[in-house]
């Protein structure tokens, strides 16, 4: 799709430029931490479980303004034509470059409410294909809320690009998603000032590091059993000389498998660790738009609904 007019060029020219940056940032190592904590096994990113396959288009920056203004970036084969899809509909193009790296700034904003953005590669080989990661937004009709922007992807955590997180007293540390992988494994992640050194602790005892990359987002996945239980989660960036910068402290309570699936059979959820109103409607109701029957359904128990408590159980009504 073709930008109109000289102002949008010159816009959609300075978001590439800018993107541009991040790419060539990204290609980068992240700075190795200062310290590790005695007994501690170090954690950065998950490893990949096999090698991507490069036709399949994936998402790396997907932005969405308060008025639906978006811009999204992500790679593919050099040549392939990229379309971008907001529920179906082809809503941007992109050809990638020759290092696979594409951007689309979209000449509408998106309109208000739920859209699910896809992508369809051209490649030059001939085949066509689609991509795996789906990316939920949300563009709320209040101008003066932000977009929820939430990617997902087969056998991985949901990660959220856009929206509120717990935020710590200083700095720029945030915990985002406290989630499970298939097998049930912690996986705990969020953002930080790039490069830093992410310290876990779970009953005031550390679980491992994990480095934020040039992007600011940091991930770790405990080594160790955590038995099921209510514990403190702390979370600590600390500087080049180990000393705490910021810090987000907050009660967690990991549940017994079968207790949590016995309580889903009778229409309620007791809420674990990487449960938020999100998660539980996604689970639910195939969709994590959803949230807002159970928001209604409990509010007598919810102050906030971006906060959510281990050891509630909540009613999940039929949608």
């Amino acid at each position: 799709m073709r930008n109109n007019g000289l102002i949008a060029g010159i816009v959609a020219g300075l978001l590439i430029v800018v993107i541009g940056g991040y790419f060539f940032f990204f290609h980068k190592a992240a700075t190795p931490p200062a310290e590790t904590a005695p007994g501690v096994e170090q954690a950065g990113q998950a490893p990949a479980e096999q090698a991507q396959d490069k036709s399949i288009p994936t998402f790396d920056i997907v932005r969405v303004e308060r008025d639906g203004s978006t811009v999204v970036a992500g790679r593919a084969l050099p040549g392939a034509k990229v379309e971008v899809k907001a529920n179906g509909e082809v809503v941007g193009t992109a050809t990638a470059d020759d290092r696979g790296e594409w951007v689309v700034v979209l000449d509408k904003p998106l309109k208000p409410g739920n859209i699910q953005i896809t992508l369809t590669a051209q490649n030059p080989d001939g085949s066509v294909k689609d991509s795996v990661q789906t990316v939920a937004v949300n563009v709320a009709t209040q101008k003066d809320k932000p977009a929820l922007v939430v990617i997902s992807e087969p056998r991985k955590a949901s990660r959220v690009l856009q929206g509120p997180g717990v935020p710590s007293d200083a700095g720029n540390l945030v915990l985002e998603t406290v989630d499970y992988d298939q097998n049930g494994n912690l996986i705990i992640s969020g953002k930080a000032d790039p490069g830093a050194t992410i310290r876990v602790y779970i009953a005031g005892k550390p679980v491992g590091d994990a480095v934020a990359d040039t992007a600011g987002h940091w991930e770790l996945r405990p080594t160790v059993n955590i038995e099921p239980g209510q514990y403190a989660l702390r979370i600590d960036q600390l500087d080049a000389a180990g000393k705490v910068v910021a810090r987000v402290e907050l009660p967690f309570e990991r549940g017994e498998p079968g207790a949590v699936i016995a309580a889903l059979k009778k229409g309620k959820v007791v809420i674990q660790p990487g449960n938020n109103l999100w998660n539980i409607a996604r689970d639910l109701y195939g969709t994590g738009f959803s949230y807002t029957v159970i928001y209604e359904a409990n509010k007598d128990q919810i102050r906030d609904p971006n906060l959510i408590y281990p050891g509630q159980v909540f009613t999940t009504p039929k949608n």
